[in-house]
């Protein structure tokens, strides 16, 4: 067994793993395998499958929030919103499983965790930049996050190879188009 077996590097693992094989290649026993260990070893370490994976979607959300936040610094408005969507391209496509660990339910631990905490702190300073009310943050973070992860999800599965242009056009008039409804969001009493 190793002797430097700890929890985070078991959930390292495990998100090395998903950008390889994808976030449902992790498993337990696919784990261990990687750390040269036997799965019941694990349990020392981690609670049980669902831990791995929320820990890789905790690694996840902290790594996309530092990048978000290096990439909006000084930005407003468009320019922060371009920087914020490219970061979430970008990640999908140099980390897909740990991209991948983020379009399911995590678990309380996750939820409310510094990370996620640091998620919801950059898309707020995105819309800082926006004339939304602060009631009305958590639908425009929600348009944001169905909007971003939904063109990525349908462009990471090929559904936008068959016909032109291509997928980077559309991905710049998307953005646009989610300034156009930020700078327009509709008030509600």
């Amino acid at each position: 067994m190793r002797s430097s077996l700890t929890a985070a590097t078991v959930v390292a693992d495990a998100a090395a793993l998903a950008d390889e094989a994808g976030f449902e290649a992790v498993s337990l026993s696919a784990v261990a395998r990687r750390l040269e260990v036997q799965a019941p070893s694990l349990y020392s370490h981690v609670r049980d499958l669902e831990a791995v994976r929320d820990g890789v979607t905790a690694l996840a959300l902290g790594e996309l929030a530092d990048l978000i936040a290096t990439a909006i610094a000084g930005r407003s408005g468009l320019d922060a919103l371009r920087a914020y969507a490219a970061v979430y391209r970008e990640y999908a496509v140099a980390k897909p499983g740990r991209w991948q660990s983020l379009q399911r339910r995590a678990g309380e631990d996750v939820v409310r965790s510094e990370a996620a905490r640091n998620m919801s702190t950059q898309a707020g300073a995105v819309l800082r930049g926006y004339p939304v009310p602060a009631g009305e943050h958590v639908h425009a973070v929600r348009l944001l996050g169905s909007t971003i992860n939904g063109f990525l999800a349908l462009e990471r599965s090929g559904n936008f190879d068959h016909s032109a242009p291509a997928p980077a056009e559309s991905w710049d008039r998307t953005v646009v188009a989610l300034d156009a409804l930020l700078r327009a969001w509709p008030v509600h009493d």
